[in-house]
């Protein structure tokens, strides 16, 4: 009954919607691409596994870029631990199935459908997974409905509800419960995430904390932007501020003029946040007055051709997939949406590398990781008007710096082992027929 609810509000949202909708795929590339999938099409996945020797599959969903990066080295574990199945790797976001092509290859990435009763209904009857593993909290009812009339077991990794979305799931409390009760295995960030699920109706013997899969990402190989940049900006140092939003890039550049005046041997490289703002943010550079360059521009130039990175410059990244590596050139980083109030974004990339560390006072998004880095002083937090500053004491004081850095690391390090846990669960769920469903 819940379902058929859901369903009915579902429905009414998407005709009284459906005018904007089609608005915007008429207008934007964003919304179009992977449509015929979303709603249902499975000709392409269909194509993706019919020389698999029939394997059977396993899914693994991952919403965006975040979610992808998080999964990275699972799925290579994956990979390894059932050579027997094959893995395929579903997204939401245009920009995460980008990145995922990219990192797994095209030919198992694929758009996650809407949930859709019949959308839902082919990719299940197409794929007929052996287990559906969830990265954080993408929990759709008809989705795990599907699953779980077909007995297949759904389990979830990285599992987390953040303080924002926190109450809402709670007033939906009645949705979630009989739901996520049929849930397989939970494998939480944290503690508080654990509580918040167990109390959502997830059953407590299927919920155990796990630690953050992010803490076992490590840039498996160096990026070309970071080969480039390090022998584009030789001699210099470089200030790289990643994940940033709207208002952030405003706030670097004001106080660009007296960070190099504290350190004339400066360059920054700036990477926004969302590839639809790249170029937002370039005409804001040209606005400036400051000199800068696209990363993007490199492609078209033999590398021999590309000029050197002047002092006082600004790279701006306007790639994906980047970042993470280019972090390590950096002697000190800012992460961006935090000096807006957007909730912060994930400062283990540039811990990894022993990198000192600035974000805004705004981080509930990362909140355990944030604050296990604050306890260690292995980061510094700065208001908006005193961002600049910060990122001057960290240039000006290289021993300080050098040892926040290297605490950093050690925290990076000592957290590591959520993706060996998430494969022995899952390995375990695969072994157990039934495990997803209620109790007797």
């Amino acid at each position: 009954m819940v379902l058929f609810f859901y369903n009915l509000a579902l429905l009414s949202i998407l005709v009284a919607g459906a005018p904007w909708w089609l608005w915007k795929m008429a207008s934007t590339h964003k919304y179009r691409e992977g449509m015929a999938e979303r709603l249902g099409s499975v000709s392409r996945v269909k194509s993706q596994i019919k020389d698999d020797r029939g394997q059977p599959i396993l899914w693994l969903h991952a919403v965006s870029v975040g979610e992808v990066l998080a999964v990275s080295r699972l799925v290579g574990e994956l990979d390894r631990a059932f050579p027997e199945f094959r893995l395929l790797i579903s997204t939401t976001t245009r920009t995460g199935q980008d990145l995922a092509r990219q990192r797994f290859g095209a030919d198992r990435v694929f758009y996650c459908p809407l949930d859709l009763p019949w959308a839902v209904r082919a990719y299940l009857n197409a794929l007929q997974p052996r287990i559906l593993i969830l990265a954080e909290t993408e929990f759709w009812p008809n989705l795990l409905s599907g699953c779980f009339r077909r007995s297949i077991p759904v389990a979830v990794v990285n599992a987390r509800i953040s303080d924002r979305s926190w109450p809402r799931y709670q007033l939906l409390k009645g949705l979630w419960r009989p739901i996520l009760g049929r849930i397989g295995r939970v494998l939480a960030q944290s503690e508080t995430d654990a509580q918040r699920l167990r109390a959502l109706g997830c059953r407590h013997d299927r919920v155990t904390v796990a630690g953050n899969l992010k803490f076992d990402i490590r840039a498996a190989a160096e990026a070309d932007a970071t080969r480039l940049l390090k022998t584009l900006t030789y001699g210099l140092r470089l200030v790289v501020a990643g994940s940033t939003l709207d208002g952030e890039e405003a706030t670097l550049l004001g106080a660009w003029p007296r960070l190099l005046d504290a350190d004339p041997n400066l360059a920054m490289v700036l990477a926004p946040r969302h590839p639809e703002r790249f170029a937002a943010v370039a005409a804001l550079l040209a606005q400036s007055g400051v000199p800068w360059i696209k990363r993007s521009d490199w492609h078209s130039q033999p590398e021999t051709s590309i000029p050197p990175i002047s002092p006082g410059q600004i790279v701006l990244l306007d790639t994906i997939g980047e970042l993470a590596s280019v972090y390590s050139l950096a002697a000190v980083a800012f992460v961006g949406g935090s000096v807006v109030a957007a909730g912060g974004h994930n400062p283990l990339e540039p811990a990894q590398f022993g990198v000192p560390i600035v974000m805004g006072p705004h981080y509930v998004n990362f909140r355990a990781i944030t604050e296990d880095l604050l306890a260690r002083g292995a980061l510094r937090i700065a208001p908006r008007e005193g961002l600049g500053s910060t990122l001057i004491d960290l240039l000006q004081n290289s021993a300080a710096a050098e040892a926040m850095g290297e605490r950093a690391r050690q925290v990076f390090d000592q957290q590591a082992g959520a993706t060996g846990r998430c494969v022995e669960a899952l390995r375990e769920l695969l072994q157990a027929p039934g495990a997803e469903e209620c109790p007797s």
